[in-house]
């Protein structure tokens, strides 16, 4: 299990009147001896769409070691509520820019010849890309976007010149990754601490080219919680490699521990490279 986000319920202030129910579709909620009761780890995704439907605000978000959410169970317990229950979880997903876990709600449906619906039709362009990742209205920062096809055809003929940049994905930041999104596959990870870029001078051509890229801080961030997840996406995913960048100062050697140790506990034997950067920009 991993840390992540996930409903807490104060059963001191909760009254049992049951309004969170409807707005869960993922059906990680039933009212229980009279109290609302979180069922299943699986079935919670975190975002959190009942808190605010509760009114003894009873329902609040922790970050507490679980199991990680399974779009497949709960679109197992999603059909069986009808078209207006499917409809809402996706709107849900789409609503918080879930668009890994929306693409598994739809292929979960067409795996069991089920209608996509109308509104999630129209979402897929015909070469078959999925179009919610353009139309999601919620946070910019964390909208999920894989660049890969995009930065290749811009630029096959100059990918080595100056001033190309070479990110293949957003988000970059450990804390808002998804742990199962499309640009782990096969991936090549460069984890950087943040400091790196803006110490060594060709970063993207040196470094990144070619790579998913991840950063955070050792030191200023939760360095468990980093290493649990990332630990979670080696063991989600078929990594090809994992390059971890850092600076010379001793807080930042923290990033080598923590990922050394997420290689270990993924079980997996992934090449692993450290790169040491100097204050000064230079490669020691």
């Amino acid at each position: 299990m991993a840390k992540r986000k996930i409903i807490k319920i104060d059963e001191n202030k909760c009254t049992g009147c049951g309004l969170c129910i409807p707005n869960c579709p993922e059906g990680a909620l039933q009212i229980i001896d009279g109290k609302a009761r979180l069922i299943s780890d699986l079935f919670c995704d975190g975002l959190g769409a009942c808190i605010g439907e509760c009114p003894e605000g009873a329902i609040t978000i922790e970050e507490r070691e679980a199991e990680l959410y399974d779009e497949k169970k709960v679109m197992e317990n999603i059909v069986k509520q009808g078209k207006n229950v499917i409809k809402a979880h996706l709107k849900h997903l789409k609503d918080h820019d879930q668009t890994a876990f929306y693409r598994q709600a739809l292929e979960y449906l067409e795996e069991k010849g089920i209608d996509n619906l109308e509104e999630a039709s129209e979402q897929r362009g015909s070469s078959g890309e999925d179009e919610t990742i353009k139309s999601f209205s919620g946070c910019p920062g964390s909208r999920v976007m894989d660049l890969r096809e995009e930065k290749d055809t811009a630029g096959k003929s100059s990918a080595d010149s100056a001033g190309i940049s070479q990110l293949k994905q957003w988000p970059v930041q450990i804390m808002l990754v998804p742990i199962n999104a499309t640009y782990f596959e096969d991936a090549n990870l460069l984890i950087s601490a943040d400091c790196v870029p803006f110490s060594y001078a060709d970063f993207h051509r040196d470094f990144l080219k070619d790579k998913i890229l991840l950063i955070g801080c050792p030191k200023l961030d939760d360095a468990v919680f980093y290493r649990d997840k990332i630990t979670e996406i080696l063991k989600n995913n078929n990594i090809n490699s994992v390059t971890v960048a850092y600076m010379e100062v001793p807080c930042c050697f923290g990033m080598v521990k923590l990922v050394e140790e997420a290689v270990k506990a993924s079980g997996k034997n992934i090449p692993l490279e450290n790169i040491e950067i100097g204050i000064k920009g230079s490669i020691k």
